[in-house]
């Protein structure tokens, strides 16, 4: 797994948890923060950066879904999957009415993390295919040539006889584009085809 420029929060009261959360997870590539205490979880969710949080239901200062509600209040958008040695049908469905991306079970085995933490990291669409990725290394080089020749999308779309809309696609990265598409595209933007591929 590469997590590269990722960072993962995970929040447990016990400590033999956070140490193998961290060594596993940053071994994989993530920059990992943890925490003991759950109730300074929204503070720290506050200061920002943080694509994912593992978090503990069971607590004695505060428990997991308080926590949950608390992060969420920080930050609507941060994905946090429930860990808990004590899984139960109602803390599931809590945790799900409260937009929990996963939950996972304790004891766990290392690949039963890494896919939970897979499966997060695509839901939140933070976790791309090398297909994707140059899609997306693709419609960046593709916009960034534009915008630096003052281009419109429509005048675009006059110089290299591709529609406004094809070419919107390819620079948002929804639709792979053609050999034939990317050569008419670097021509009306007097590039090289080569030059599209540099970022990659």
């Amino acid at each position: 797994m590469n997590g590269a420029g990722l960072r993962l929060l995970v929040v447990d009261d016990d400590a033999a948890i956070r140490d193998f959360l961290d060594t596993v997870l940053t071994a994989d590539g993530f920059e990992v923060t943890t925490l003991g205490d759950p109730r300074t979880a929204e503070a720290v969710v506050r200061e920002g950066g943080f694509h994912l949080v593992l978090l503990d239901v069971m607590m004695p200062d505060q428990d997991g879904i308080t926590t949950l509600e608390q992060i969420h209040r920080a930050d609507r958008e941060l994905g946090v999957v429930m860990m808990t040695g004590y899984p139960s049908v109602d803390s599931a469905v809590e945790s799900m009415k409260r937009d929990a991306l996963d939950y996972l079970r304790k004891p766990f085995t290392l690949e039963a993390l890494r896919a939970v933490v897979l499966e997060a990291l695509r839901k939140k669409g933070l976790l791309r295919s090398p297909e994707e990725a140059l899609h997306r290394s693709l419609a960046e080089s593709l916009r960034q040539a534009r915008q630096a020749r003052g281009l419109t999308l429509k005048q675009l779309s006059q110089k290299s006889g591709l529609s406004v809309s094809l070419l919107s696609q390819i620079e948002r990265a929804e639709t792979s584009p053609s050999l034939s598409s990317l050569y008419r595209i670097a021509a009306a933007l007097d590039l090289k085809l080569r030059a599209l591929f540099e970022a990659f």
